[in-house]
């Protein structure tokens, strides 16, 4: 079957060790179901694969990809959730310390097929496309988690979203407005503030600026480029929620304002099989949807990881098989 997958690791030039060509179809063992894709979105966890970040040389060649929708062996229309959980876990799987992610230590979904736990396929709403849905169960889930279940904001409370486009940013920014919060961006360019008011967002500023008023929660994905601004950007009390470090991860802590203001900084890694059902319910109530900046045939995966390492996008890439 065609497939992209990481032939070796190069942490300076992660494109370098991909391959888009025929790997083995699945042969799943009892409990596994192998799944028919129909739509796989990118991730930057598929570049920090390539670079080596929670895959290793031995383990390669291995198929990227952590998102997918499909069609199981009944011919059910499945959206598949991509944290693995180790056998006999119960509980939230993302608490599980031998869980993983799809292509980490299982093949992942940039394939013609995938092989999955019975138990991580999620019914696809009749109203989302493949394309949508298969954008959903990384970077929306990663955001509605953020929103909802670690900064834990309600209807009316200010949120700042740090990096406006990217596919955790642009997924917080919709979720955020579905849900009555007041949605705050930040971009280097005024085309993707442009861009994050469209998608719902209250307002936008430029990286950095100083804002009208300290907010309840910022969702922070950049890392050491935005590390500062996100502290002193919040109230008293306020919540910052990590996922992500695109621009680097080890700012410096700013320990004094953290214990003199009180303020709450957590990390957040995806989330649970029933935050996705959850979040594909708040799609349906809302008539949001995910933002897709272009969707492509699988043979052309190379493109869409540049356009991502470029940070050329506005929204998700989608691949075909």
């Amino acid at each position: 079957m065609l497939a992209a997958y990481a032939s070796q690791i190069n942490d300076a030039d992660p494109l370098s060790g991909l391959i888009v060509g025929e790997r083995p179809a699945p042969e799943p063992p009892a409990g596994w179901v192998t799944v028919d894709v129909r739509a796989a979105a990118l991730n930057h966890h598929d570049l920090w694969s390539l670079r080596g970040y929670g895959l290793a040389a031995e383990q390669c060649p291995m198929i990227l990809g952590t998102d997918a929708a499909g069609v199981d062996p009944d011919g059910n229309e499945v959206v598949v959730h991509g944290v693995v959980s180790s056998e006999g876990w119960s509980g939230d799987e993302t608490l599980d310390p031998k869980r993983s992610l799809l292509s980490e230590r299982h093949q992942g979904t940039l394939a013609e097929q995938v092989m999955v736990p019975r138990r991580n396929l999620v019914p696809k709403p009749s109203w989302l496309s493949f394309e949508e849905a298969a954008c959903l169960p990384t970077a929306w889930l990663t955001a509605y988690r953020m929103l909802f279940v670690k900064a834990d904001v309600l209807p009316g409370q200010t949120v700042l979203v740090q990096g406006a486009t990217g596919g955790v940013a642009s997924a917080a920014i919709a979720l955020g407005a579905a849900a009555g919060l007041r949605v705050w961006v930040t971009s280097r360019t005024e085309s993707k503030r442009e861009q994050a008011l469209a998608w719902g967002a209250d307002a936008a500023f430029e990286s950095g600026a100083r804002l009208p008023e300290r907010v309840d929660a910022v969702i922070e994905t950049v890392g050491e480029a935005t590390w500062d601004h996100s502290l002193k950007s919040l109230r008293p009390g306020g919540t910052i929620v990590v996922s992500g470090m695109t621009t680097g991860g080890a700012p410096p802590a700013d320990l004094a304002r953290v214990f003199f203001l009180q303020l709450r900084v957590v990390g957040s890694t995806m989330g649970t099989r029933e935050e996705l059902e959850d979040m594909m319910q708040l799609l349906g109530t809302s008539g949001r949807r995910p933002v897709i900046d272009r969707v492509l045939p699988l043979a052309q995966a190379r493109e869409g990881l540049e356009s991502m390492r470029a940070e050329d996008l506005v929204g998700k890439v989608v691949l075909q098989p």
